[in-house]
């Protein structure tokens, strides 16, 4: 079988060790029109891209280094190289942005996504994600970042109590404290970070998603006893697994998602590796424990000094008294296992022993993913298998909810009390449209067809008429919260909690214009407006139609766009909107 030729392919995380295999694969066995190579540096981009350029000259492709997971301008072009996550944390307008993005109006982070600049510039027919985001996201270290913030804000209580004059200061730091821990959360960066590339995918009609994933541990256990230095248990290798796995569970939903990309995910059970071995010097990590960060790790000179019972350790030089004499840069052999880092043998044969991690290669995995492009079912599909052991609705539950709705039926006529909507399913969205619903179930007599033959203005004066006279219809409704807008649109009937406009941690909201009123109708006011229940009359008409089919077409008239009845069930109507109006959702499977 082979793959759809002269597609765009984007790898990202492609200047890696398993994007490299990949998209030679890719260009060995596929004939792409075009494969963009996505990483972090520009320099670790233009080394793949060269690589690739030379072992297939008649393939294009296209170098994007930049930081996907943040704003287009902190990236290339318009900087030499990306922001750091640690330049960025330690300035308060960057840190500002980055709650903004994270937190606040998703348009926005959408707009200044380089991840979705990435995609809309370079439209990809299929997207394969081999970049490590679990560990982009958990390694950022929540944990440390919250107990420095609980020092700083003891120190904060501390100095305000003794009322000294460093307060400012602290209040700066603790402020600068409780910013960094906000926005090193992993959910809210994973949620965000899969609405913004779903949708960007959506808007290029890409064709498919594959994710490169992670256990989180090599397919080990609890126990593992490898972590990134860190002690053992770690909470924070922990935290790897816990967002690799809500990573898996929001690309369920991508996958259950009408009109989306296909989504697949691989997740290799083991160690990766390796690329390369040599001698070389080794560079110290950001986070780097030992050494200086961004240097050679140094060979030391040591000495030996009485061990204080009672007294304190230091863990690292802190001025002139605590220097060594550095000998040189420290080389060693080592095999390069790419984002695991570098391995002397010692560690290369611990970690590989049978029974440990053990590991996997590229090239095995590149081979997978290829054959999965192509339309080959590999079994390695993680999303797919998920799909496959789901328990999915039953029988049984829809027979008995049909005696439950008539239970509820039964309840209302005896009470004389309609069961209509409370809001708390949600979204208003929801609420709202039932409540339309009744009301022109109640002044059309139960029937469609009666909707469908009045106009728009007589519907609106019918429904408010109806309301005029109903007073305990009335006050249900404004009681859980949705304000009914008059006919003029000039008037709310309202109690005294309003869901709609949601302001949080406030008890009021700015009507700056007609086009925000509009947007506040549409997500959760009963709008007796002549337009909207001129929208009202037109679905009728629509569902009216697809009833006609039924007789005609037999079952296969049982669509998602058939309503089968002449009565207006509010909750069937309601259901019928959302499997049928785009800004709405449809389960698929």
């Amino acid at each position: 079988m082979r793959g759809i030729k002269g597609e765009t392919y984007l790898l990202l995380g492609g200047a890696g060790m398993v994007g490299q295999q990949i998209a030679q694969e890719i260009a060995r066995e596929l004939e792409p029109r075009q494969i963009v190579i996505s990483g972090l540096s520009t320099e670790e981009v233009d080394g793949a891209v060269g690589r690739l350029r030379r072992d297939f000259p008649d393939v294009l492709f296209t170098g994007a280094p930049g930081d996907i997971f943040v704003r287009s301008e902190w990236n290339p072009p318009r900087r030499e190289r990306p922001l750091s996550r640690a330049e960025l944390l330690a300035g308060g307008e960057y840190r500002a942005a980055l709650y903004e993005d994270l937190f606040l109006n998703l348009d926005g982070a959408y707009e200044r996504s380089e991840l979705v600049r990435l995609i809309l510039d370079h439209p990809p027919h299929v997207v394969i994600d081999s970049i490590n985001t679990a560990t982009a996201f958990s390694y950022q270290d929540v944990y440390a970042a919250s107990d420095l913030a609980k020092r700083q804000f003891d120190e904060l209580e501390a100095a305000a109590n003794g009322g000294t004059e460093e307060l400012g200061g602290l209040l700066g730091a603790a402020g600068s404290a409780l910013e960094t821990v906000l926005v090193s959360q992993s959910v809210p960066q994973l949620v965000r970070h899969v609405l913004l590339i779903n949708r960007a995918m959506r808007q290029v009609n890409t064709r498919l998603y594959l994710k490169v994933g992670t256990t989180g541990t090599g397919g080990m256990g609890l126990n593992i006893p490898y972590t990134h230095s860190e002690d053992s248990p770690s909470a924070t290798l922990m935290e790897k697994t816990a967002i690799a796995f809500a990573h898996t569970g929001l690309l369920y939903l991508m996958a259950r998602t009408l009109g989306g990309p296909a989504v697949k995910e691989f997740k290799p059970a083991a160690m990766i590796g390796y690329s390369d071995i040599g001698f070389r010097r080794l560079r110290v990590k950001g986070k780097g424990k030992v050494g200086v960060p961004g240097q050679n790790l140094k060979l030391y000179t040591s000495r030996t000094e009485p061990l204080d019972l009672g007294g304190s350790l230091r863990l690292r030089p802190g001025g002139e008294a605590d220097a060594y004499e550095a000998l040189g840069d420290l080389e060693l052999a080592v095999v390069n296992t790419g984002e695991n880092g570098l391995f002397t043998k010692g560690e290369f044969q611990a970690i590989t022993y049978m029974g440990q991690m053990e590991f996997i290669t590229p090239e095995e995995i590149a081979r997978q993913v290829v054959l999965e492009v192509k339309g080959s079912s590999t079994g390695y599909d993680v999303i797919g298998a998920i799909d496959g052991v789901s328990m999915n609705p039953s029988y049984r539950a829809g027979y008995l909810r049909h005696l439950a709705i008539q239970e509820l039926e039964k309840l209302e006529r005896e009470r004389e009390i309609p069961s209509v909507a409370l809001g708390d399913l949600g979204p208003p969205e929801l609420g709202k449209l039932l409540w339309e619903a009744y009301l022109l179930r109640l002044v059309c007599d139960d029937k469609l067809s009666e909707v469908v033959r009045r106009p728009g203005a007589q519907l609106a004066e019918e429904t408010y008429a109806l309301l005029q006279r109903d007073e305990r219809l009335r006050n249900s409704i404004v009681s859980v919260g949705f304000p009914i807008l008059t006919p003029d649109g000039r008037s709310l009937i309202r109690g005294p909690y309003i869901r709609i406009p949601e302001v949080k941690n406030e008890t009021t909201a700015q009507v700056a214009g007609p086009e925000q009123v509009e947007a506040w109708a549409a997500k959760g006011w009963v709008d007796l407006r002549p337009q909207n229940m001129e929208h009202w009359r037109r679905r009728f008409e629509t569902m009216g139609h697809a009833t006609e089919r039924i007789r005609e077409r037999g079952s296969a008239a049982f669509t998602r766009d058939a309503y089968v009845s002449e009565q207006i069930h509010i909750g069937s109507v309601v259901g019928w909107i959302f499997n049928n109006e785009d800004n709405f959702g449809y389960r698929i499977k």
